[in-house]
């Protein structure tokens, strides 16, 4: 069987922003303007967006961010709940909420460009913030929000016994103080590269300099699936279900929060088996996502993410 509904309980520390959406043939080159085919608004952000995959793939998700004061906030605070999201946790601050503009091409590639706006303010958390991540199996980071609310949250995880997931994207070097406290690192090959400052295209050498840094790796390949691999030996990869992608904006946000599921109900990394049990439903849950345009609004609920695990994988292990 699959993970369980209601088994898992994630903390998310993150971004919430409104995503300004255009749809074109093709994309911009610098210098160049291109005519669009369609706009739309859709909440999103890293942060809430994963605290929103989470709680579909059958959570109980507390979000930990900030909106700001405008209609923005209102819409983006009106979602996560929505969703299921608790959202005691979501701050209100003077000034704007983060958005971003993003560019989808007819291939279902994209560009985004993030302005913060009220994510750049969380910098302080507070005994609240530190009980709901105490409460939870996972907490799940990103690098959205300022890097010392996620190194606070992420000390007080490993304080209370609460695995560390840090998607680190945008992707930066990272100092020690952060990489100590990771139990998982997720990113994709460019991010990876940057995190371990090494150059990209070869994933068992990605695999290898990470693993200096932290005790996993998962490393998602996009439409080849993903990796991963441990200091204890362990390695390897799962292929992704192969799909008509519409829209890949927020895949990746899919398959961390359900990979933070999987991993919370398993208990842990476990068997090479239940690795790739948990990496295969994280892959289906990615693969659902992208063929439905959109970022929080084409993330996938648990039944959907079961239906694509069996139609390419069988029986939920």
């Amino acid at each position: 069987m699959g993970p369980e509904r209601g088994a898992a309980r994630i903390a998310v520390v993150g971004s919430a922003n409104l995503d300004l959406v255009v749809t074109t043939r093709q994309l911009p080159r610098p210098g160049e303007t291109v005519l669009g085919e369609g706009f739309t608004t859709v909440p999103g952000g890293k942060g809430a967006n994963q605290a929103v995959a989470a709680a579909r793939a059958g959570a109980a998700c507390a979000f930990i961010g900030a909106v700001g004061q405008d209609d923005f906030g209102r819409v983006l605070r009106d979602n996560l709940a929505a969703a299921g999201v608790d959202v005691r946790g979501l701050r209100e601050v003077p000034g704007p909420s983060g958005v971003a503009l993003i560019a989808v091409d007819g291939t279902a590639e994209n560009f985004i460009v993030v302005a913060p706006g009220a994510n750049g303010e969380l910098s302080e958390l507070d005994g609240a913030d530190q009980g709901a991540v105490a409460a939870a199996d996972v907490l799940l980071v990103q690098l959205e929000v300022p890097l010392p609310a996620v190194i606070r949250a992420a000390g007080w995880a490993r304080a209370a016994g609460t695995t560390v997931v840090l998607n680190a994207a945008p992707a930066r070097p990272l100092p020690a103080e952060l990489l100590d406290l990771v139990d998982v690192l997720v990113v994709n090959e460019h991010e990876a590269a940057v995190v371990a400052g090494v150059p990209g295209g070869d994933p068992a050498a990605l695999l290898d300099a990470l693993l200096s840094l932290v005790p996993r790796v998962v490393l998602t390949l996009g439409a080849r699936g993903a990796a991963y691999a441990d200091r204890q030996g362990l390695r390897l990869e799962v292929p992704a279900p192969r799909i008509n992608a519409v829209d890949t904006t927020a895949a990746g946000d899919a398959f961390t929060g359900a990979l933070a599921v999987g991993w919370a109900e398993r208990g842990g990394p476990g068997s090479a088996d239940e690795v790739t049990a948990t990496l295969r439903w994280a892959c289906a849950a990615g693969a659902a996502c992208a063929q439905r345009p959109g970022a929080s609004t084409a993330l996938p609920d648990r039944a959907e993410i079961d239906a694509l695990h069996r139609a390419t994988y069988g029986v939920l292990a």
